[in-house]
């Protein structure tokens, strides 16, 4: 009987060719994304913030600028991309290049998320031999998965690829990490989301610090649902009470709760629907997402 091998005992990769593999992986996601100028990871750290929201609208707003602009929904366990772009079981077809096809809005948003391939009720499993123990080797297959996403799209040129990412202080340290890796150092820009609470300012805080410590760009921070837009009387009323706690890192930006927002969201955004008063306070976002150093004195402004 053939004696059982320990870790001690393989040399090198084992002849796996790992390494080769993960710099021809590299190579082919510096090919695919050649075209894009610009890579904005929109994050937050705690969920329920409105980042989703906020990453679909500030694209829009983005793309009413005139610029060329996809998202990458990288929360793939709860892909909700699709559904607000109106591109819920959108097929995924080959391109011109062996790639996939950007799926595109009839506006000509592009927008990758698995929730054009799930079910509404579909959760991601993917395959394993280790049953009950997916939860040890899960996040590696996660990002494996979007290192393959990032290949294997027709990306084309575009001014700006944002990404929607998943909750969790860690998780954004592991997308930081991840970016750096895969796409170099400095290439990822960073933009968390946070609501007025100290519960969510909190957690967000500490997402900061730990971006930090990653040597990230950071641009800043949006508040959103920062008081709800009030139809009756057009003005912003308060939400939330006064946090007290402070963020070390500029606000581009304040976005009020605005039902008519929400109502999009679930009707895809139709292309011909009228523009939500809350979209102005996005557009401003995305104004100074344009400026070289965006800086919470011009949000006070």
């Amino acid at each position: 009987m053939a004696a059982v091998k320990s870790y001690g005992d393989i040399a090198g990769d084992g002849g796996s060719d790992v390494l080769g593999q993960v710099l021809a992986q590299r190579r082919s996601i510096a090919d695919a994304l050649a075209g894009v100028d610009r890579v904005l990871a929109v994050g937050s750290g705690k969920g329920g913030v409105g980042k989703s929201t906020l990453t679909m609208a500030l694209a829009q707003a983005l793309a009413r600028d005139g610029a060329a602009v996809a998202i990458l929904d990288a929360d793939f366990n709860g892909p909700t991309q699709a559904h607000m772009a109106g591109l819920t079981g959108a097929p995924w077809v080959p391109g011109d290049d062996g790639r996939l096809a950007l799926p595109r809005r009839p506006d000509g948003l592009g927008v990758v998320s698995l929730g054009s391939l799930l079910g509404a009720a579909q959760e991601l499993a993917f395959d394993t031999v280790s049953h009950g123990e997916q939860h040890t080797w899960r996040a590696t297959r996660e990002f494996a998965l979007l290192g393959q996403l990032l290949a294997s799209v027709e990306w084309g040129r575009l001014d700006a690829l944002l990404f929607d990412l998943p909750p969790g202080a860690e998780r954004t340290v592991q997308y930081a990490q991840f970016f750096e890796a895969t796409l170099g150092a400095g290439r990822a820009e960073f933009l968390l989301v946070t609501i007025p609470s100290d519960l969510a300012r909190g957690v967000v805080a500490r997402s900061l610090t730990a971006l930090t410590a990653t040597g990230s760009p950071l641009l800043g921070y949006v508040e959103n649902m920062a008081g709800y837009f009030c139809a009756g009387c057009g003005e912003v009323k308060p939400l939330f009470p006064p946090s007290a706690t402070e963020l070390d890192a500029p606000c581009l930006g304040r976005v009020p709760f605005d039902p008519e927002l929400a109502a999009l969201c679930d009707r895809g955004f139709p292309p011909a629907a009228a523009a939500p008063p809350a979209l102005a306070a996005v557009a401003a976002v995305a104004a100074a997402l344009a400026k070289p150093n965006p800086s919470s004195e011009e949000d006070e402004s």
